[in-house]
């Protein structure tokens, strides 16, 4: 079954980019094109795109904003930043609207794809410079919540906000892989959230 993807994006450089890019993966096709929040809006919610690539700095409005909207209208579909923008309070203030990730526009192409394909099997892909972002803004005790943690749950924890893969976190720690999914179970639970992008956000504040 291909992943259908909605571009929102007013450069059309961009734009032409990122559907060449998404041409090369057969499991994947771009159903839609704009360059204004105001078109996304009216378009997309019949559409129903899988996913979103979303633009933050669009002519008629915020990114962001669209992203709170179209979450309201279509809460099925995953909304993926696609940026410029990394300082912390624009991460957090897109997370919060409901983006699901959050990739900068020097991603590589590779990763582009990957993180489409992340994010609708229901992950939080992000840049790597943005999880560091985040990360940075609580290296103290991991989280309000940090002393009904076990060391390991706060050691991944910490992982998961730098960006890495569940299958990269089994790597670092030299665990199986569901040995580090069992574990992110139990910090959800303890955390009272249902996803990665949760988790690192509750611990951020």
């Amino acid at each position: 079954m291909q992943i259908k993807i909605a571009i929102v994006e007013d450069d059309a450089g961009i734009c032409e980019e990122l559907q060449h890019v998404l041409a090369q993966a057969p499991d994947l096709t771009c159903v839609c094109v704009c360059r204004k929040a105001d078109a996304a809006l009216r378009r997309l919610p019949d559409i129903a795109p899988d996913v979103i690539l979303m633009d933050i700095q669009l002519p008629d409005g915020s990114g962001i904003e669209c992203t709170s909207q179209l979450k309201r209208l279509l809460p099925g579909t995953h909304i993926l930043m696609f940026t410029v923008q990394d300082d912390t309070d624009q991460i957090l203030k897109a997370l919060e609207a409901g983006a699901s990730g959050y990739l900068l526009k020097d991603t590589a192409q590779a990763e582009i794809l990957a993180a489409i394909r992340d994010v609708q099997n229901h992950g939080a892909p992000m840049s790597r410079d943005v999880a560091r972002r985040l990360v940075a803004s609580f290296h103290r005790p991991v989280c309000e919540s940090d002393a009904t943690l076990t060391p390991r749950e706060r050691e991944i924890l910490v992982l998961l906000g730098d960006g890495l893969l569940y299958k990269e976190i089994a790597e670092r720690l030299a665990i199986k892989i569901d040995t580090v999914s069992s574990h992110l179970k139990s910090i959800y639970r303890k955390l009272h959230v249902r996803s990665r992008t949760e988790a690192v956000m509750k611990c951020v504040r």
